[in-house]
């Protein structure tokens, strides 16, 4: 977490302040309890180290999770102020953590959660919220842009990375609802990200750095994809992504 986003932080859609602004924290008195849902437990680490010390940001870190199931008790046992979310976890996601913590975030004052990933998909950004997210910003955030976004999350706005917002307010501006791609969804959420990023030219070694998993992952999850798709190589991969509008 040591690249911004971009020289003016998070977009803050519907709030008064200017983005990147500094986040209220110990110095206006404030404190929001935050839990962590990531199924990488060195990156959980590396967040809770950047954000946590809660004196100087205002960030109790109460909690972790690594899984659909860990994630949906945590939240319940400690009802946070704002629970920051992996979009691809084991156990069907986090659009199902989502589902199974309606309860939660309906209650008065309840718990929100703002997506935390390394995809950039638009379907992956337009189904945590419609599934219920306050906002979704890449792994790429800084320590301090993260914090800032956590307690505007906390005070109802919605915030994103800026070139995320506009896949929310081209989905949510359509009338029509967008056709099936049965191809597509033959394939897991791990295996959509792998594709991705094959199609953006990225090696094997830089996509095991990039999901924090090792080549030997990647190449299992290439080699589930080809097969999947009828494709033969990683050429026909690219052009079959390329089509669909997926690079």
């Amino acid at each position: 977490m040591t690249e911004s986003v971009s020289a003016s932080g998070p977009t803050d859609v519907g709030s008064t302040g200017q983005p990147g602004a500094a986040a209220p924290g110990p110095a206006a008195g404030r404190v929001a309890r935050v839990v962590l849902v990531d199924d990488h437990r060195m990156f959980r680490t590396g967040v809770r180290a950047e954000i946590g010390r809660t004196e100087v940001t205002g960030i109790d870190v109460v909690g972790e999770a690594d899984d659909v199931e860990s994630a949906v008790r945590v939240v319940a046992e400690t009802r946070p102020d704002v629970v920051l979310l992996d979009v691809h976890l084991p156990g069907g996601g986090g659009v199902e953590v989502l589902r199974r913590s309606a309860g939660a975030m309906g209650e008065p004052g309840g718990v929100k959660f703002l997506a935390l990933s390394v995809s950039d998909a638009a379907e992956d950004v337009i189904g945590v919220i419609r599934g219920g997210a306050r906002g979704y910003v890449t792994k790429t955030i800084t320590g301090g842009d993260l914090v800032s976004a956590i307690f505007r999350i906390s005070d109802g706005d919605a915030v994103f990375s800026p070139r995320l917002a506009g896949f929310v307010l081209d989905a949510f501006a359509a009338t029509d609802t967008p056709p099936v791609d049965e191809d597509l969804d033959r394939l897991t959420q791990r295996e959509r990200e792998v594709l991705r990023l094959i199609a953006r030219g990225y090696a094997y070694k830089e996509i095991a750095k990039q999901l924090f998993i090792s080549v030997k992952t990647v190449e299992s999850h290439v080699s589930a994809v080809l097969r999947k798709l009828q494709l033969s190589n990683r050429h026909e991969l690219t052009r079959w992504a390329t089509a669909r509008r997926l690079v």
